[in-house]
């Protein structure tokens, strides 16, 4: 079962903060993504677009526009866990 998505926010540096239903918080890099599929340079190059990143209906992906979407378990495996103080876990 794909992990679904509680809440997605956008931080500094072309990152994302996700909370998952199961509690899981997780820090993603996007600056990845962004150096390795073209359609995401978007991200960069068009002011503003990354802080409009919103959850799909179905909770099981974000996404900006038509082009360039994340799969929650992508996120869920390849995020850095992230602990209440804000500080990412060392684990």
């Amino acid at each position: 079962m794909l992990p679904r998505i509680k809440d997605v926010t956008p931080m500094p540096e072309y990152q994302l903060h996700v909370v998952f239903d199961d509690g899981k918080s997780v820090i993603y890099d996007v600056m990845e993504d962004i150096r390795q599929i073209e359609s995401y340079r978007d991200l960069l190059s068009i002011h503003g677009l990354f802080d409009q990143v919103s959850v799909d209906q179905s909770r099981t992906c974000v996404y900006w526009n038509d082009d360039i979407d994340l799969p929650s378990d992508t996120i869920y495996e390849y995020g850095t866990p992230w602990t209440r103080s804000g500080c990412p876990s060392a684990s």
